[in-house]
């Protein structure tokens, strides 16, 4: 049975340029590839077709003999031939083909010399509570690679310029035959980069990279919170070979402040209030985030209850209303009593007992608990 035309099995006209004839393959490979039909061999059969005409067509030699000769110009064992297996590694067998694909930007792809993007740094600021509420600017120095000056990034010495690596012939990398099957590697000798320096830069010695730090202004919006970050684009290590540079992170932490604690939009703090105040009630005077304000308290406030100030937390930022402050009142034991004081409390408290009201509420009903919890109990 005589072949199909190569061209015609690809799908492209005789006069396709290379990169057609790459992507004409490329939309086989992916139909037809054994991978991805499993125990298909009319599959199998196209996809090894489909190879040997794209490993004629892609070399210039066997494309000009092929095109003068036809098939009888082309040696057979550059067809599909080999051993081809559906159990073959798609990716190390085809890398030239399918590393657009496949390498995601990394290291490892053919097509000369590549530029890879630069690494993300982080950084942690500490915040106070204030500025992480109000929001502010602050600067920062962040240790970083950077392109070197000296070289324009290009690792070669003022004058000089790098040369094609002689091993891979600039592709960055190899292939390897291995038995039945053809592996393709990081060149050796040039690390993937596809060139090589002979005269490196006497400032970044080769690296086209130097670490310096850099002064940036970070610009805080009001109501982060700890965790939150900030990107800044491109603040990151610069990339290599000519590569874009990552992105900076930074990273809020607000430090712990000595009157209030946040809860999301809230703001709580605890307010030492005197026993006749708390007796009694009155006014206090609390602070805020953004000043002082006024606080009621009414008489027989017991200790530990909460009074909401409305307004007076954090507008968070991402958006939404403002929130409270929660102040919780807590009754101080006076110390360091004189005689006379404590003589006072004494006649105080006898003239409680006395009128045998019920002037603690919470005692009272402690007392019938205890109470009612001996009463179940079964001697």
């Amino acid at each position: 049975m005589a072949k199909q035309d190569y061209y015609e099995l690809l799908g492209v006209a005789k006069n396709a340029s290379d990169a057609e004839i790459k992507k004409a393959f490329k939309r086989l490979a992916m139909k037809y590839h054994p991978d991805r039909n499993p125990d298909d061999s009319e599959a199998e059969a196209k996809f090894k077709e489909a190879k040997e005409a794209y490993d004629v067509l892609s070399d210039a030699q066997k494309r000009a003999a092929y095109d003068q000769f036809g098939h009888a110009g082309v040696d057979p064992s550059a067809g599909a031939g080999a051993g081809f297996g559906g159990g073959a590694n798609f990716s190390d067998i085809f890398g030239d083909v399918f590393s657009d694909i496949f390498s995601g930007g990394g290291r490892g792809g053919g097509g000369g010399q590549r530029a890879y993007r630069g690494s993300d740094l982080r950084y942690r600021l500490d915040l106070d509570l204030e500025d992480a509420v109000a929001g502010t600017t602050v600067k920062i120095k962040v240790p970083s690679m950077v392109p070197c000056t000296e070289c324009d990034g290009s690792g070669a010495k003022k004058g000089s310029s790098p040369s094609t690596c002689t091993t891979c012939g600039g592709h960055g990398q190899v292939r390897m035959q291995q038995g039945f099957f053809s592996v393709q590697q990081t060149c050796p000798r040039c690390h993937g980069t596809g060139k090589m320096i002979g005269d490196p830069c006497g400032k970044c010695h080769g690296q086209g990279r130097v670490k310096e730090t850099k002064t940036l202004s970070v610009k805080v919006p009001a109501g982060v919170d700890i965790g939150d970050r900030i990107r800044l684009s491109g603040e990151g290590e610069a990339g290599e070979n000519g590569g874009p540079p990552g992105d900076l992170y930074v990273e809020i932490n607000v430090k712990p402040h000595p009157i209030f604690t946040r809860e999301e939009s809230n703001l709580h703090s605890e307010v030492p209030i005197s026993f006749v105040a708390a007796a009694l009630g009155g006014e206090l005077e609390v602070p805020t985030l953004n000043g002082k304000v006024k606080l009621k308290i009414p008489p027989e406030t017991q200790s530990g209850s909460v009074f909401r100030l409305r307004g007076k937390g954090v507008k968070q930022v991402r958006g939404g209303a403002t929130g409270d402050l929660m102040c919780r009142v807590m009754v101080e034991t006076p110390v360091k009593l004189t005689g006379q004081q404590k003589e006072l409390l004494q006649q105080f408290q006898a003239s409680l007992d006395q009128k045998h009201q019920h002037h603690n509420p919470k005692a009272s009903s402690w007392i019938d608990g205890v109470k009612s919890f001996v009463d179940k109990i079964k001697f």
